[in-house]
């Protein structure tokens, strides 16, 4: 029986974390979890943390999550949420993915947070199923997984398998469950105790940045930066911008050095520049195709504009992210 269908039984999860986890990404699956059981006065949902390797696993922010346990093949239960980000092929080898496989037998349902998308396909349990992940890596994660059914949407729930984008999408998800399975009231407690009033639907797709208020602040400079996103390997001139979202060069330029203190032609080429810094970080492409992607001409000119950002070449970021 699916996990999302209503129950008044408590559902019990394990979260296996792997290192360089995003700290918000284990947050936004615990904090709502507790927050129903304590405004529920009963315990709605029952948690164990587990690692692969049974020590505390480092996440980003440089914080140690210790374990409750190691993951084994006796582990079971009703969920199985694998919470992953930076560099989960260093840190989930093919004996993992042997265990994580045979572990999906035992729980009625598995999921995977941000890059826990990519060790539920590569252990092979999201084959023929609609899936989603980080939009950073939905290219390369398209090309190495083709017969997953890839969606841009913030979370995907495929039977009893379930996936998310990121930490905000994580927590729509989280409340999406405590609404399917406890009811709409408890979700809106829940929501209101995080002060949380932009609950997204599944369907929604991914930004390819968060623009948080500023769609309702102003959206004129929001609808601008929809058109960046869209144009990254055949980028636009400002002129151009300017005329997909029916205004004067003259005005936009105002109205984005008003709003976030930046040129349209600065914003823009710092978008790309970011995009192509996690692509130098966490993939295996080219440089010469990250430059094109990101709607630079040539690898000379790419190089040189990044360290100037960056104060280190792509070559430089590479070697040093790898070896870190």
């Amino acid at each position: 029986m699916s996990v999302f269908v209503p129950s008044e039984s408590r559902l019990r999860v394990t979260l296996l974390v792997l290192p360089e986890s995003s700290m918000m990404s284990f947050a936004s699956v615990v904090d709502p979890m507790r927050a129903a059981n304590r405004i529920s006065d009963r315990v709605l949902f029952e948690w164990r943390v587990a690692t692969l390797s049974g020590r505390p696993a480092r996440l980003t922010s440089d914080v140690e999550i210790v374990p409750d346990f190691e993951l084994d093949f006796d582990s079971g239960g009703d969920a199985l949420i694998v919470i992953a980000s930076f560099n989960q092929q260093r840190h989930a080898g093919p004996a993992h993915l042997r265990l994580i496989r045979r572990l999906a037998r035992n729980f009625g349902a598995i999921g995977g947070v941000e890059a826990g998308s990519w060790i539920l396909a590569r252990c092979g349990l999201l084959d023929g199923r609609a899936a989603t992940t980080h939009w950073e890596d939905f290219e390369e994660f398209g090309s190495h997984f083709p017969r997953v059914d890839l969606r841009p949407d913030r979370f995907v729930v495929d039977g009893p398998v379930f996936t998310t984008g990121g930490a905000s999408p994580t927590f729509d998800l989280v409340l999406h469950l405590i609404r399917q399975r406890y009811g709409y009231p408890l979700a809106m407690e829940v929501s209101n105790v995080f002060i949380y009033d932009a609950a997204q639907t599944a369907a929604e797709a991914q930004p390819l940045v968060s623009l948080g208020q500023l769609e309702r602040h102003e959206p004129r400079v929001a609808a601008a930066i929809r058109v960046m996103e869209q144009h990254l390997d055949d980028t636009l001139n400002v002129a151009q911008i300017a005329a997909q979202v029916e205004l004067s060069v003259r005005m936009l330029e105002y109205l984005f050095r008003e709003t976030l203190g930046l040129s349209p032609g600065a914003y823009y080429r710092r978008l790309r520049l970011q995009i192509a810094r996690r692509m130098v970080m966490d993939t295996r492409l080219k440089l010469q195709e990250i430059a094109l992607r990101t709607g630079f001409n040539s690898l000379s000119a790419f190089s040189r504009l990044f360290k100037q950002y960056y104060r280190q070449t792509p070559n430089e970021l590479r070697r040093s992210s790898s070896n870190a």
